[in-house]
């Protein structure tokens, strides 16, 4: 199970999205935000990556083997706890279990003395960018795109779907996983 911290584009992408719109004033300022939000998560399960680096927090069935944490890019892996049986969490020694970031960002834990842990709970913290201006830029203008599309037709009769550019425009950042 996977939880984490909500994912907020903010001001800038607020900004960005009027621009494009050519929305002046604020009247539609809380509709853009929940649309970008939306373009958001829509963008992170496409390339599936975590897009602005916030905290999540992992529970995982115990294994002596390496397990992948479900989120990437990780950018630091802050803790690891047991979890016994009743669902109560209690710290594992840091000679108990390792920890590592791959390459391509995927994080992997391994517990070797569980104690009387069933599960284990991982908190770490995800993302490509610190803030909305530091994504790249394709996936920043897909995002802006489909909002501008949501926005403008409201899923209204007629509606063709999303424009192609912005799958296009994320997909080179798609990741695949095989297995």
């Amino acid at each position: 199970m996977i939880s984490g911290d909500p994912l907020v584009p903010g001001a800038e992408a607020l900004g960005e999205a009027k621009a494009y719109l050519r929305v002046e004033g604020s009247d539609e300022d809380a509709m853009l935000e929940r649309l970008i939000g939306s373009a958001a998560e829509l963008c992170e399960r496409f390339v599936r990556q975590a897009l602005l680096r916030r905290g999540f927090s992992e529970t995982l069935e115990l294994s002596g083997a390496w397990t992948r944490l479900g989120v990437a890019p990780v950018q630091a892996i802050s803790g690891v706890e047991g979890v016994r049986s009743d669902g109560s969490a209690f710290a594992i020694s840091a000679e108990a279990y390792a920890i590592d970031i791959d390459a391509h960002g995927e994080g992997w834990v391994r517990v070797s003395q569980a104690g009387d842990a069933v599960r284990i709970k991982v908190a770490y913290q995800a993302g490509l960018a610190a803030d909305w201006a530091s994504l790249p830029e394709a996936l920043r203008q897909g995002m802006v795109r489909l909002t501008a599309h949501l926005f403008t037709h409201r899923d209204g009769p007629g509606d063709a779907g999303p424009p192609a550019a912005v799958t296009a425009l994320w997909r080179p950042w798609r990741r695949m996983r095989i297995g």
